[in-house]
């Protein structure tokens, strides 16, 4: 893991770095002497630890933790105990005392590994969990300006492509969603919305008509009239969903 000693004491920092060498699971990207210089050091290496003197001239460490856009793991070293309750309130892993032991800095390393290995298996887990595909019986929230409709996707019979937006077709209106076609069309459970070309995904529950169309393609057309090619690549996949 990619470590960042931040002490404005030079052996002290020395000393922890010489302790971190010795571990084979810690590569020390950088080392900083005060709280503006840890900021910039963290916004440029982006370390997965940092080891955080809280005592320091300017900044203290909780005020460099308070500015970081986004904080890596901290364990925290220091010579005084009475900032421990403190330390862990901003959820710092460890709270290391100098003269720092060896086993406890190997301790708070190991809490480290198993953090990190948790988050992992999380991240993993996430993306091999399907996402829920929304049916007709799902309601979405659709926001376009100042407008505002919760809608049941049985009553949108169409979305169109325009740009990088998406009009939405119900009732009378067709609010724009900044959304691309090809992840919506990832959501929507294909048993009840079709993508009948690179611009348009329709509601089959709307059909009203079919009609041949030039180059093998067809026409849809929805209840309340709207008219939508097919094209010839989806044709021959449409008819077949749509046939007994």
């Amino acid at each position: 893991m990619r470590a960042i000693v931040i002490d404005d004491e030079r052996l002290a920092r020395k000393e922890l770095i010489t302790l971190l060498k010795q571990l084979e699971t810690v590569e020390i990207v950088g080392e900083a002497v005060n709280a503006d210089d840890a900021q910039e050091k963290i916004k440029e290496l982006k370390p997965d630890v940092i080891f955080l003197d809280i005592q320091m001239p300017e900044k203290t460490g909780f005020e460099l933790l308070e500015e970081l856009d986004s904080v890596p793991h901290v364990i925290f070293t220091t010579a005084y105990d009475e900032y421990a309750l403190k330390a862990f309130q901003v959820n710092a892993l460890d709270y290391l005392l100098k003269p720092i032991e060896p086993k406890r800095l190997e301790e708070a390393i190991t809490k480290l590994n198993k953090k990190i290995e948790a988050a992992k298996k999380d991240e993993v887990q996430k993306d091999e969990t399907p996402q829920k595909k929304l049916t007709l019986d799902d309601q979405v929230f659709v926001k376009d300006g100042d407008r505002c409709w919760f809608v049941k996707l049985a009553d949108v019979r169409l979305f169109e492509s325009d740009g990088n937006y998406i009009k939405v077709y119900f009732d009378n209106v067709k609010p724009m969603i900044h959304k691309s076609l090809n992840a919506l069309d990832e959501r929507l459970d294909e048993k009840s919305f079709f993508r009948a070309s690179r611009k348009h995904i329709i509601n089959l529950g709307w059909v009203e008509g079919i009609e041949p169309w030039f180059n093998g393609g067809l026409v849809v057309t929805l209840k309340g009239g709207d008219r939508i090619e097919v094209s010839r690549r989806q044709a021959a996949r449409f008819k077949e969903m749509m046939s007994l």
